[in-house]
């Protein structure tokens, strides 16, 4: 693992998006072309240990940043997760609720299908209610969700706990943020 040339290019921000909340900037990690590739690589090598699968849904926004990357490596479809409105056809919903609030995500009718196994990618999980508004959509598909890969995890909110028996990837772990 390549974990030293990109932890550093993460940028800790205070009281974003609320006061209170620790927020992990992976902004400037983008920023940074060789700690960008290194973290890419190490994400790889820790998806290639996943179950096999057909589609990669990318969460709003900077999953979209991972997901890109991701489903052309893999040679699968890329799958958009937005919130409600942001997405020109019909959509499948589902609420969540988050550390400081909630929200509903929401993927293209049709974007997932009878017997797809899904992996999912976001930057970070914290208490996995936006992890797990795709698992339900992907549910309500009637396909798999067969793991999830994050860049940072904060240990502390447990939202690993909410995900299984889903195979998590996490490159970072954060404790008491």
């Amino acid at each position: 693992m390549n974990i030293d040339k990109y932890q550093d290019s993460i940028t800790n921000v205070s009281d974003f998006p609320i006061k209170g909340i620790q927020f992990k900037d992976i902004t400037t990690l983008f920023e940074n072309p060789d700690a960008f590739k290194a973290m890419m690589d190490d994400l790889i090598e820790q998806i290639d240990h996943l179950p096999e699968f057909n589609k990669i849904v990318a969460l709003d926004a900077r999953g979209f940043v991972l997901g890109g990357p991701l489903a052309l490596h893999y040679h699968v479809p890329l799958v958009l997760a937005r919130k409600p409105g942001k997405l020109p056809r019909e959509g499948v919903k589902q609420s969540y609720s988050l550390e400081y609030g909630q929200n509903t995500m929401c993927i293209s009718q049709n974007s997932i299908n009878r017997g797809d196994k899904v992996l999912v990618v976001d930057d970070l999980l914290a208490t996995g209610g936006t992890i797990n508004s795709i698992v339900k959509i992907t549910e309500k598909c009637d396909a798999t969700c067969v793991g999830a890969a994050v860049i940072i995890e904060l240990d502390d909110l447990n939202g690993r706990e909410l995900l299984k028996p889903i195979d998590v990837v996490s490159l970072l772990h954060y404790k008491g943020e």
